[in-house]
């Protein structure tokens, strides 16, 4: 398993740790993978009831590494899209993010023990789909929220969750100006369930995590099935794949306007504005 993403379990809990802490956890291809090895391995250690998503360092995550290209590297798909190396124009990379981003994102959200994701410095960008596919947010005071990638054209990240997440009027000011928030405002927007000062974080959230290994696993089980049928029900799916399709066609654009890049478009305005990195 990579060093980029470290697993651990204490007693009941497994603890899995980005470990880009240079890097501000910034998601290039090997953690993504790595982080799907982890979830896999939580998911099949009978010993662990709940899990707790944490990043080393000064911030939980900067999002995508865009200096990390994914056609560099050569993982085994993990979902029937195949493998994305050799495909033409915009083919590769739908079917590099179909396995990598949004696929595995959902196969998160749906394993069948709670998840718990402890927010503190940045979460930006790609690092809320993180966050997103766990079942509670617990942040620090000084953690904040970002989606900056519509200077690069998109509409969002991939994991498209913006309106369930944040509620439909504040998705659109979230994504249209790209700004940060708080993990107070995230509290009141209801995306983020306890916010604790950064000292009290870990020690809340891990009494949280074991309150709740507490509960009957079966029930928890059926409970966080529930929960994500009625998102579902409520259009959370069609939704997400709707965006996902306009995500895209975004990058098929900026492949057509840069002759190559699905990026380029915004990047240099993204990376000044501190979107893809974390001071």
């Amino acid at each position: 398993m990579s060093d980029d993403v470290l697993y651990e379990r204490r007693g009941d809990l497994a603890i899995i740790t980005l470990n880009r802490a240079d890097r501000r956890n910034a998601q290039g291809a090997d953690m993504t993978y790595a982080l799907d090895a982890c979830f896999y391995r939580f998911s099949r250690d009978d010993e662990a009831r709940v899990a707790v998503l944490r990043g080393d360092g000064p911030h939980f995550s900067a999002g995508h590494d865009v200096n990390d290209q994914p056609w560099d590297h050569q993982h085994d798909p993990v979902s029937l899209w195949g493998h994305p190396h050799g495909k033409p124009g915009a083919e590769w990379l739908m079917a590099y993010e179909q396995d990598a981003f949004i696929g595995m994102c959902r196969r998160w959200r749906e394993l069948p023990k709670p998840t718990i994701a402890m927010v503190h410095g940045a979460c930006i960008g790609g690092a809320l789909a993180l966050a997103w596919a766990c079942d509670l947010i617990i942040a620090s005071s000084d953690a904040f929220f970002a989606d900056p990638v519509v200077r690069l054209g998109c509409p969002g990240i991939e994991f498209f969750c913006h309106p369930w997440a944040l509620g439909s009027r504040f998705a659109r000011e979230f994504l249209f100006l790209g700004e940060r928030i708080s993990a107070q405002r995230a509290y009141e927007l209801g995306m983020v369930n306890r916010v604790f000062d950064a000292e009290q974080l870990e020690a809340e959230t891990f009494a949280i995590a074991s309150r709740i290994g507490g509960m009957p696993s079966f029930g928890l089980t059926l409970t966080k099935m529930a929960i994500n049928q009625a998102e579902d029900a409520m259009g959370m799916k069609q939704g997400m794949d709707a965006a996902f399709s306009l995500h895209q066609l975004a990058h098929a654009h900026n492949i057509n306007v840069t002759g190559g890049s699905p990026m380029l478009v915004g990047l240099d305005d993204l990376r000044s504005s501190g979107g893809s990195h974390a001071s």
